[in-house]
Order: C-alpha cells, then sequence, then structure tokens
C-alpha cells in the first residue's frame, strides 16, 4: 500500500521531481502476508526548499499506508544531496579563463541552468562558494553507463577533459594572485548574501 502511495502521488509531484523506489524485502513466500517489508527510495528535486516539501509528502504516504494496515512503519534518512549553488562571481572567472581556450557555453537559461542528477558537490555549495561546471566530451551515451565510461577514457574525451582542468586550475590561480583580496571578499560576500549569513 506504501509503494502504490507513492506512485499515486506522482500526480501531485512536480514534473522536475522524482522518486525512484525498489522493494529490499517484500517477504518469503508469495501466499502470506509478509510479517515485514522494506523499501528504499531516492528522492530528487531542483531545491532543497522544494525536496523537503517532497519527503513530507512521501512520508504522509509511508504513515497513512502504516495507518492503514495497522502496521508500524519506520524510516531512516542516509544522505540528502542538496542542489548545487553556483556563485557567480566564481562562475565568471571559471567561464573568462574556459572561453580563453576555446570553450563555448549554452546560451539557453533553461538548458544552461537546468537541474541535472544529484552530487555531493551540493551539499559543499551550501558550506564554501562552489561552481561544477559540466562539459561534453562528444558522445550520447547516458552517464554512468559503461558505454560513458569506456568513452571518457578514450583519446577523444581527453582534450575537452584537459581544457577544462586549465579552465579551473587558472581559476584558482587568478584567486591566489596578490592583489586579488577584494575579489575573494567579493565572492564570499555573495555567498553570505544567498545564504543570509552575516560576519
Amino acid at each position: 500500500m506504501c509503494y502504490q502511495a507513492i506512485s499515486v502521488l506522482r500526480q501531485q509531484m512536480k514534473p522536475d521531481w522524482r522518486v525512484h523506489g525498489i522493494f529490499t524485502n517484500g517477504g518469503v513466500k508469495p501466499n502470506i502476508i509478509p510479517e515485514e517489508a522494506e523499501l528504499f527510495y531516492y528522492m530528487r528535486a531542483p531545491t532543497k526548499v522544494e525536496l523537503d516539501v517532497l519527503i513530507q509528502k512521501v512520508l504522509g504516504c509511508i504513515d497513512g499506508a502504516a495507518k492503514a494496515t495497522s502496521c508500524e512503519a519506520k524510516h531512516k534518512f542516509e544522505v540528502n544531496y542538496l542542489d548545487v549553488v553556483t556563485n557567480k562571481g566564481l562562475i565568471s572567472i571559471y567561464e573568462k579563463h574556459a572561453q580563453n581556450l576555446g570553450v563555448t557555453f549554452e546560451t539557453n537559461p533553461s538548458i544552461r541552468d537546468a537541474a541535472v542528477g544529484s552530487t555531493d558537490m551540493g551539499n559543499v555549495s551550501y558550506v564554501v562558494p562552489s561552481i561544477h561546471p559540466l562539459f561534453d566530451i562528444n558522445t550520447d551515451a547516458p552517464i554512468h553507463s559503461r558505454e560513458f565510461t569506456a568513452y571518457a577514457g578514450a583519446p577523444t574525451a581527453q582534450e575537452p577533459t584537459l581544457t577544462q582542468a586549465k579552465a579551473l586550475a587558472l581559476t584558482g590561480l587568478e584567486l591566489l594572485m596578490p592583489g586579488n583580496k577584494q575579489l575573494l571578499e567579493d565572492i564570499r560576500k555573495e555567498f553570505d548574501e544567498t545564504f543570509g549569513k552575516s560576519k
């Protein structure tokens, strides 16, 4: 019932929310109601605020199913991967160096700013000013697939990867150059304002 409730919940989810679930324990015999059942879910949303809302909706499904079946429900969370909050000052420095190295960037905001997957880098971006550039290695293979892994190691993928490494290194060097203290302070100020922090 819990699994079905969460599946039906998709009617009330935003188009860019995701809930993926599997049974990790569903009993041992098909003709016996299991004494215990276990589900494992991933939940994704573009922002932490939206993820919090989605989590509460899923918890409502869990509690509702338990109440309807006179069962006890327990849940635990592992790690929440937060959205990546890009520091505009930092990304502008990176983009300058990348463009000088011949990189072209997507100009359509709906594509450029779209949330893609999940990463622990999002959690880092809530602690320190951050960027998480993505780049193309000219393959249509889905990421996290064997095909993508093979292509990432191919000679044709090395030039764009090296270019990105150079752009990131140049970004770091510019921040560390003598006389650029104000640049660092501006980046930190933007970060503090984004998260409502004060000195």
